[in-house]
């Protein structure tokens, strides 16, 4: 089958294309994109703990609340530059008064725990921002921590 892009070129300037594609260093770097069984495994697994993890996170209010407070004493021993990727004062001033939910951000290439700050009351002085929310991405320090207490092996 033949590329309708390279149709529209003249024959040199296709052969010249064949012929790099065909090069060993563009095979090894085609290969290098391709992910083996082992890969395959190990992004299963990954993605079946942030499943666990995003279902107890939603059903089980204890876990929400323990998950909270990890991530709370985290940032009080560490420092919240130490938690998260891109720290704000919204972020310290949320952390501090408690209202945040810890949830798996799944909208970035691979899924992340993130910390989602919870809307403001409508009476007061800020405007409504809507359903749309940050979500704050922790660090992969501190996504295992919180993962090894919900995953049972």
């Amino acid at each position: 089958m033949s590329d309708p892009y390279l149709d529209h070129l003249p024959s040199h300037e296709r052969e010249k294309i064949r012929k790099r594609l065909r090069s060993p260093e563009e095979y090894e770097r085609l290969r290098e994109k391709v992910k083996g069984p082992e890969d395959l495994e190990r992004e299963m697994e990954k993605n079946s703990e942030f499943a666990e993890v995003k279902l107890a996170l939603e059903t089980e209010p204890k876990m929400q609340e323990k998950a909270k407070e990890q991530v709370r004493a985290f940032a009080r021993e560490k420092g919240i530059d130490t938690c998260f990727d891109h720290p704000s004062a919204r972020l310290n001033d949320a952390l501090s008064k408690g209202s945040f939910d810890v949830t798996i951000d799944a909208k970035s290439h691979e899924p992340k725990l993130g910390v989602r700050i919870k809307n403001a009351p409508q009476n007061s002085g800020e405007a409504p921002s809507g359903n749309v929310s940050e979500v704050f991405s922790l660090r992969p320090m501190l996504q295992q921590q919180i993962i090894s207490t919900f995953v049972s092996k």
